[in-house]
């Protein structure tokens, strides 16, 4: 039995003289024996990947912990038939996947978990067989996993994530249509052998150069916009190349388009472009989009004969009888949007009626758009839109 004195803790702590000398409190508490209740250990730290300080974007997916799981409270498919195609689920609050229990379904084709709180891909293999469409749009994923199994996939949707790295995906050869909009991508790698590939979207990260492109042949769309990209080139092996979207980056100069004989729109605005010149062997272009950049002459484009729609916004065209000689004869025109131009800005009154007289083909000015009949225009439009009554 343990006397009374030993039952008893110590009525007060005493302090070691080095600690508390220089400070108000005490460093640490001490019983009258002198054991402070920790064992004192000299311990030295060593990082497992030092690179990280240098590299704001390193990324050691390696060696990623695993979350814990927690089972949802309550099953968000209960009201889906076993032999259901479609499985949409979107801003459902889920974290995990295989919570789902997706083993369940024997045809789903189709699976949208869009705005939802999913790290990890898992789960999925189940739906191996029948799954085509997978839509992981605005979540929390930052590395590409768990596809392994997923071969039939034809349409794959990472977009508003914090994916660094493209990888693990080039087995999926059945892919058409990729995307990876507003991510944190800084290198377009990881797609040899999408030789179908149709649709590619990569808007919105931190791309710097393109590249790697050499295998997607059957390239139709490749959308580009709001990277870091400063020259166009890499795109000469794309020959079926359709749509280029390549807005706000760091362009001066149209290259590397010599080669795109099935080019049919071109989205180049907010970039730093002062001419139009690169276009030659562009003949089937039917949209042109070059708003805000600082161009102030439209030579370059007389030559586009499939001409259908001109966004010239906010640029330094001045002269009326330019857009008549270089677009005039252009019977495709339909749409032609010059506002915030000089052509606009010193005369708005008379502006639309001017672009009317050099372009009488032309149905919408900027954002109006107007009747015509088919012989030339000498009236008054009274009224704006589709229903404009024409005073003759």
């Amino acid at each position: 039995m343990p006397s009374e004195k030993e039952k008893t803790p110590p009525s007060h702590i005493s302090i070691n003289g080095d600690d508390a000398e220089g400070h108000d409190t005490p460093k640490s508490a001490r019983s009258s024996s002198g054991w402070d209740g920790k064992l004192r250990v000299e311990k030295k730290l060593e990082l497992a990947n030092p690179e990280a300080l240098s590299d704001p974007e390193h990324s050691d997916e390696e060696n990623v912990l695993p979350g814990e799981i927690i089972d949802a409270d309550e099953d968000l498919l209960d009201d889906y038939p076993f032999d259901s195609e479609e499985i949409d689920l979107v801003h459902a609050r889920i974290s995990s996947v295989p919570s789902l229990d997706l083993q369940r379904f024997t045809s789903v084709s189709r699976l949208c978990l869009r705005q939802n709180s999913i790290t990890e891909i898992e789960g999925l293999s189940a739906l191996a067989a029948t799954l085509t469409e997978l839509d992981l749009y605005d979540n929390l994923i930052a590395h590409i996993r768990g596809l392994e199994d997923l071969l039939n996939l034809t349409s794959l949707d990472f977009s508003f994530n914090k994916i660094k790295h493209i990888k693990k995906i080039s087995h999926l050869v059945k892919l058409t249509d990729l995307y990876f909009v507003q991510n944190k991508i800084t290198s377009i790698e990881g797609l040899e052998g999408l030789v179908k590939l149709r649709n590619l979207e990569l808007a919105a990260n931190r791309i710097r150069e393109i590249q790697n492109l050499e295998s997607l042949t059957g390239l139709e769309e490749l959308w580009l916009g709001k990277n870091k990209i400063t020259e166009i080139k890499g795109l000469d092996t794309l020959p079926n190349l359709k749509i280029l979207s390549i807005q706000s980056n760091r362009i001066r100069s149209i290259t590397g388009l010599d080669k795109l004989p099935q080019l049919e729109e071109l989205y180049i605005s907010h970039n730093a472009l002062t001419t139009l010149s690169g276009l030659e062997n562009c003949t089937s272009l039917r949209v042109l989009d070059i708003s805000n950049n600082q161009i102030t002459k439209l030579e370059g484009i007389g030559h586009l004969e499939e001409i259908e729609e001109l966004w010239a916004s906010y640029n330094g065209f001045a002269d009326f009888g330019e857009v008549e000689r270089e677009l005039g004869g252009k019977g495709k025109l339909t749409t032609v949007y010059f506002e915030g131009c000089p052509l606009q800005l010193k005369a708005p009154a008379l502006y639309r009626n001017k672009v009317r007289l050099a372009l009488p083909q032309v149905v919408q000015i900027d954002a109006s758009k107007y009747l015509f009949s088919s012989f030339r225009w000498t009236g008054v439009v009274v009224g704006l839109g589709e229903k404009a009554n024409v005073v003759v």
